[in-house]
């Protein structure tokens, strides 16, 4: 006993600074020399450094063959809950490392709160459906975190399993109760890596967002070495529309040499804000660098190249953009990048005039519409239908048919508006409450337009072309004011645009006249 006294100890005083993840206290059994591996991989995995944090246990787990929590460690770096991934093979894998049976693994565990941690482990990976076994594991979760009031660890490592129970999908009031949870360990401990990165994973969406500033501010500083730390930033300053902010932090994720930058979570981002900045000229240098350093053998970021894609040209309105003659093979991509594919394709193509090529996308786009649910959860993934309804609206409106392709998009925005809230980018490359309002504006429909981009704005604050389309709506309906605020704010989040980009003047003009008058 003596012995696990100064272990526990040890592991105490070890676990108070790592400067560069954060700081934790998580007090354990393990020997002495594999207490900072062990508290690395935790911070690690506070941050979804995953492979990074498996490495770590996999240290801490050589210094000490017993050390049973660095096996628990390792197998928690093989589900991700927020990405709706798991891994329940390699998990088990390790597991099995410490013990052939989980009979034989607690017995390797010499505290009651260390059993909780296995116990917990061992139903998320036991039996059954993923669905099933994330609720139970929540609810284990649950009850170690009330046995040990005084373990953030396990507090932190709770929120986390509430915010997966819905398998990837936002669900408002779970994603609150973890954040009461969070915002506790933030004001105990605010060097806390995991509780300020799930705060943000809390609080990510354009309603919710201000409570999350906080936390944002802080966590880039909490864990500068941790590369998402520097990203997960900007799912509140993208949801809050600090363009600015947005690309610094991407920048930075992304890595220092940029000629090296591939197709990315953190580079998608980024290539977004350099559009929402009206930095086309930027945004288009770093598609083309996203095209160059693709893996074009594996296939692996191209579906990420055809969304960054996407975003150009909707955003710069550059129909004729030579990117849209590149050939990336999405064959074994999800029917939502699939569908964005075919959806810009059409869209432009009708732009252009080119009806035969707008007529073959729509086809294909149709055909995805009719992809059947995943088998194992029966999802239907609801983008594909809204494009298909907006690219037969556009059809319409090229026809002049503009009542019914008004009619086509209100069928549109109402399936967006039962989608749940996500972050990031908007998950339908042309939101529809901005398109519908482009076309009742262009059938002088002011009015209603201006709310159709109101509506936009307040799911995509400070997107640059709904905020242009609301001045623009304005303007026609004689609400200058309204108008003046938004050519105002577009001048603002575009103080380091292209000088020719489409909208920069308009927005000078009209706040120019509207001084004189």
């Amino acid at each position: 006993m003596p012995g696990l006294i100064a272990c526990l100890v040890a592991g105490t005083v070890l676990s108070a600074q790592t400067p560069s993840l954060g700081t934790i206290a998580f007090p354990n059994s393990g020997a002495p020399p594999a207490q900072a591996p062990f508290i690395r991989g935790v911070l690690l995995l506070h941050s979804f450094e995953y492979g990074d944090a498996a490495q770590a246990f996999r240290e801490a787990q050589r210094l000490d063959p017993g050390f049973a929590l660095a096996y628990w460690g390792e197998a928690m770096t093989y589900t991700h809950p927020l990405w709706n991934e798991q891994d329940r093979t390699a998990a088990l894998a390790a597991l099995r490392r410490l013990g052939p049976t989980p009979e034989a693994r607690r017995e390797r565990a010499p505290t009651r709160r260390e059993q909780a941690y296995l116990h917990a482990v061992e139903v998320l990976y036991g039996e059954g459906s993923k669905a099933a076994r994330d609720t139970a594991y929540s609810a284990a979760m649950r009850r170690l975190a009330g046995s040990f009031p005084t373990d953030r660890e396990a507090t932190v490592f709770y929120a986390l399993s509430l915010l997966g129970l819905n398998q990837g999908v936002r669900d408002v009031p779970t994603y609150l109760r973890a954040a009461a949870l969070l915002e506790k360990v933030f004001r105990d401990n605010p060097q806390h890596p995991g509780a300020a990165h799930l705060l943000i994973h809390s609080y990510d969406d354009p309603i919710h967002a201000r409570l999350g500033l906080a936390a944002a501010r802080a966590y880039a500083k909490i864990a500068p070495d941790a590369a998402h730390a520097q990203h997960m930033t900007t799912h509140i300053f993208l949801a809050l529309g600090m363009w600015d902010e947005v690309v610094s932090q991407n920048e930075i994720a992304s890595g220092r040499d940029s000629s090296a930058w591939t197709p990315h979570h953190y580079t998608w981002w980024l290539g977004y804000g350099y559009l929402e900045q009206g930095r086309y000229g930027d945004a288009l240098r770093h598609l083309e660098r996203m095209r160059r350093n693709a893996d074009w053998t594996t296939g692996h970021g191209l579906a990420l190249l055809a969304q960054m894609r996407a975003d150009y040209v909707i955003n710069t309105e550059r129909w004729d953009s030579p990117s849209l003659q590149w050939r990336i093979d999405l064959t074994h991509a999800r029917s939502r990048a699939r569908a964005e594919d075919a959806f810009v394709a059409g869209f432009s193509a009708l732009k252009r005039g080119d009806r035969a090529a707008a007529a073959d996308a729509r086809a294909d786009l149709t055909a995805l519409n009719r992809t059947p649910p995943a088998p194992e959860t029966g999802y239907v993934d609801p983008v594909p239908e809204m494009l298909d309804k907006e690219l037969a609206a556009a059809f319409r409106q090229a026809e002049g048919a503009l009542d019914e392709a008004i009619a086509l998009m209100r069928e549109a925005v109402s399936l967006e508006d039962a989608m749940p809230l996500e972050f990031g980018p908007p998950a339908v490359v042309k939101p529809s409450h901005e398109l519908l309002g482009e076309m009742l504006l262009q059938a002088g429909r002011s009015r209603e337009a201006q709310m159709e981009f109101a509506r936009a704005l307040r799911l995509a604050p400070k997107r640059a072309l709904a905020l242009r389309g609301l001045a623009r709506a304005a303007a026609a309906a004689g609400d200058d004011k309204t108008a003046a605020g938004a050519y105002a704010e577009l001048r603002r989040i575009w103080h380091r645009a292209d000088p020719d980009i489409p909208g920069l003047a308009e927005a000078a003009r009209f706040l120019a006249a509207r001084a004189r008058s």
